[in-house]
């Protein structure tokens, strides 16, 4: 990751994160110490909590785990799986545990959604400079372009039972990108890393990822903040959650101004333009990260109606989305977990 990419994320996310930390520390009351480690990795800043005697053990497993999957995701990194991915000519590459869940994840999300997560927008994100901070808004052609080289439906993940393998073939013209997943399969993977050194109780936030382990040490529910977009310092509300992943995509997070003109990352892959239905943010609440994350970012670009239709087919989780008409709305799994605390904002409970 080039450094001028990280500092400006931090720059963005320091205030969300110690709000977060601060939530979530300073509930976990009890006896069990408390431990702490701060990873920088996927363009972002993490800080991971555990407590307990295997605190310590459960942490360093689980940066482990963080940085393994850092360096083998990172599209501009020629010793990454994904670099591979991308310049294998439509041949196949090996690939781990973790990728194949991603993209199977992906996979289902792209089809049940009609496409709104396609992990093969990684040529447009690129042109746009949201990998490189070199902002630019593309010409009609070039985003043309872009999206001719879209190709999620045509990659294809073979699984090799015997072996325990995968390998992923893409068409020579796509490039992958994990961005819209990996932290949180790598959040999920942290955790299970946490678990198995012993650690009963603890949690990863990820930039706009949160995941937890166990109940506090005292027995009782985490307490999440979720951010206000229009004043990162504060936040709309926090829901109460056990063992859970909490995640959230949304416009503020990385964005440029252009002529008076906000554009942000999130891009629609039907337009390969910055996502506009009237979402500031969608936040997902259920237990499989690498799901949450997927979801986050699809729910985001399907924006509110799409997005609640989405969850009365589907269901498994629940959803807190944030509009830019200051309106929460949750899903009704919620309505006793959604405490709101901004009351600039009104709130609406979905059936």
């Amino acid at each position: 990751m080039k450094r001028t990419r990280i500092c400006s994320n931090i720059k963005r996310a320091v205030a969300l994160l110690l709000c977060l930390v601060s939530a979530l520390g300073l509930a976990a009351c009890g006896d069990a110490k408390m431990e702490q480690k701060q990873v920088i990795a996927m363009d972002t800043i993490m800080t991971l909590t555990a407590y307990g005697k295997q605190a310590e053990a459960g942490l360093n497993a689980a940066e482990a785990v963080i940085l393994s999957m850092d360096a083998m995701l990172d599209p501009e990194l020629p010793t990454s799986t994904v670099y591979a991915i991308n310049h294998a000519a439509g041949a196949n590459t090996v690939v781990s545990a973790q990728i194949a869940k991603m993209l199977s994840t992906a996979q289902t999300v792209y089809k049940q959604t009609g496409g709104a997560l396609d992990l093969t927008l990684y040529p447009l994100i690129k042109r746009w400079g949201f990998v490189d901070g070199k902002y630019y808004v593309p010409t009609e052609e070039e985003i043309l372009s872009g999206l001719s080289r879209l190709c999620f439906d045509r990659l294809v993940l073979t699984s090799f039972p015997a072996s325990g393998s995968y390998a992923v073939s893409l068409p020579a013209a796509g490039e992958i990108s994990f961005g819209a997943i990996a932290k949180g399969c790598a959040s999920e993977n942290a955790i299970d890393a946490m678990r198995q050194a012993g650690v009963t109780s603890g949690i990863v936030s990820l930039g706009g990822n949160v995941q937890t382990l166990g109940l506090k040490p005292d027995g009782t529910q985490w307490t999440v903040a979720i951010q206000d977009p229009n004043d990162t310092e504060k936040w709309v509300g926090v829901i109460s959650v056990g063992e859970t992943a909490v995640v959230t995509s949304g416009s503020y997070q990385r964005f440029f101004t252009q002529k008076n003109v906000t554009y942000h990352h999130i891009l629609n892959p039907k337009t390969g333009r910055p996502s506009g239905t009237g979402l500031l943010s969608a936040t997902i609440i259920c237990e499989d990260g690498t799901m949450a994350d997927a979801l986050s970012t699809a729910m985001f670009v399907l924006g509110e109606t799409k997005a609640l239709n989405y969850w009365r087919t589907y269901g498994g989780f629940e959803m807190i989305l944030i509009t830019n008409d200051y309106r929460i709305i949750c899903t009704k799994g919620l309505i006793e977990r959604f405490t709101q605390t901004n009351d600039s904002y009104t709130l609406r409970f979905s059936e």
